[in-house]
């Protein structure tokens, strides 16, 4: 609805549109020699009050005499009004929207416009330290809450006049904001235009975390697995955005979206960058071994201890014997008993408060595996299997990932049960056939264990090994060709 001449009309139309709404404040003025009125309407408590005294209504009663009477609105925000951000909108729904995000609304008789003034003051905790992915060596700030400053962390980064922002907003009613940010030189426009039309697709009432965005953006929303990257800091945001990827910020959440994605990516962490190539390499072809184990090692012991004990060294097969006699329950039972014993505790340390919550898993992982021990409720190596299980998943730097090992995990132990090695070896081709059929906006998931010829295979520099930075020399498979080279290295 387009805002009207007449003032009456449209202060008629804003109170009904906020009828029952304590914290917007509305006030009416006179100014200029003809004594115009002037209506100004902003929300309380999400606005900074001093900007608003300061720099509006200060600057109003000091200077309003000296409007010109045929176009007051517009010598306020030529000459008086002292914020810099000040705009013409035209429809009440404009208002509406500016009014709920912070900013101050000014109507005046015989103009069809309104100004609207920036004078957002959220509520908000500082740059805090990452709580999820923590670093020995490298910077420790992470995003927070406002969109603004997570914004300004990467810029901070990037001081380039090719890193580009488009801002949108998500959701019918909650409106939020949403910032889609690349670097136009190395960016492909055909990933840049499928995300901005799925962005722009988005039909749902609220959009309150990026995780809404997450599943809403992911093409198979069925799969466990992530296909979409998230993470807490800048500095791996700005790695993302110089490698060609698009990066999504969203209002009121510390995390922020990386896409498009391959399954390398989830094994990367900052600090892989920040110290030196051999050990870093060293560490990282460890977290893709214990992602393996996370899957299998509890099958396996299935399918070893049930179907295939003579693949089992003599003495170590006496010993789980000898530890089993007593056991009331079957080796599968056992496994699942366990495993949903640690899964207990993973959520448990997670819910509870942060001083805690590290005790309660190691005293209660302790307690819980030796009084079920001594108890005669599972056998020790089952105990061990589990306990394994659940560090190799704590190795690899991504949740999102360690999520869907941990449903593939339960896949492996119902095969093995039912079929031993062979099924152990069905699960595990299962979930391999599964994550190469995923893609990620045209690119495999899988890349660049498959089709790795298509980049001249220079994406194996950074997989599983990461070679010494001034040999990577190329940029990986996110950049449009005609940028693959990075500038610098000898």
């Amino acid at each position: 609805m387009q805002i009207s001449k007449n003032l009456s009309e449209n202060i008629i139309a804003i109170k009904e549109a906020f009828r029952d709404c304590g914290d917007v404040i509305m006030r009416e003025f006179v100014v200029g020699s003809g004594k115009s009125r002037l209506f100004m309407i902003y929300t309380d408590n999400i606005v900074d009050g001093n900007t608003i005294s300061d720099f509006i209504m200060t600057n109003l009663m000091s200077h309003h005499k000296e409007c010109n009477e045929s176009g007051i609105l517009e010598d306020l925000m030529e000459d008086i009004i002292a914020i810099g951000e000040v705009s013409k909108i035209t429809e009440l729904e404009q208002i509406y929207d500016a009014v709920l995000l912070g900013d101050t609304a000014l109507l005046m008789d015989g103009n069809a416009f309104a100004l609207q003034a920036s004078t957002k003051g959220f509520p908000s905790r500082g740059v805090s330290q990452t709580q999820t992915e923590v670093v020995v060596q490298g910077p420790k700030d992470a995003f927070l809450e406002v969109m603004a400053t997570n914004i300004v962390l990467i810029r901070r980064r990037i001081r380039d006049t090719n890193l580009k922002l488009k801002r949108k907003k998500s959701g019918t009613r909650s409106k939020t904001d949403v910032a889609l940010m690349y670097i136009e030189d190395l960016v492909r426009p055909e990933t840049l235009k499928m995300i901005e039309k799925q962005l722009d697709n988005i039909n749902l009432d609220g959009v309150l975390d990026s995780g809404y965005l997450e599943q809403l953006l992911e093409k198979r929303w069925t799969s466990p697995f992530p296909q979409l990257q998230m993470t807490e800091r800048p500095d791996k945001a700005a790695s993302a955005l110089l490698e060609g990827r698009i990066v999504l910020v969203i209002d009121n959440t510390p995390v922020v979206i990386m896409l498009p994605v391959t399954l390398n990516v989830f094994f990367q962490a900052a600090e892989d960058y920040y110290d030196r190539w051999e050990i870093m390499s060293f560490i990282r072809a460890i977290r893709y071994v214990a992602a393996v184990v996370a899957i299998a090692l509890p099958g396996l012991y299935i399918a070893l201890s049930v179907y295939h004990p003579e693949l089992i060294p003599t003495a170590l097969a006496i010993k789980i014997a000898s530890t089993r006699q007593n056991i009331p329950f079957s080796v599968v039972g056992e496994v699942i008993i366990m495993e949903l014993a640690f899964e207990l505790l993973r959520e448990a340390g997670i819910r509870l408060p942060s001083p805690v919550s590290s005790t309660i898993g190691i005293v209660g992982g302790i307690i819980i595996g030796s009084a079920a021990v001594e108890a005669g409720i599972v056998s020790p190596a089952v105990v061990i299997v589990s306990a394994l299980t659940g560090i190799c998943s704590f190795v690899i730097p991504n949740i999102s990932l360690v999520s869907g090992l941990r449903l593939s995990k339960y896949l492996a132990v119902f095969l093995s049960a039912i079929f031993g090695l062979f099924g152990l070896w069905i699960a595990l081709l299962f979930v391999l056939a599964h994550l190469c059929s995923l893609t990620s906006y045209g690119i495999p998931f899988m890349y660049p264990f498959c089709s790795a010829s298509v980049n001249d295979d220079v994406d194996w520099e950074d997989t599983v090994f990461r070679l010494p930075l001034r040999k990577m020399k190329r940029r990986p498979i996110f950049t449009k060709p005609s940028a693959r080279g990075r500038k610098g290295g000898n």
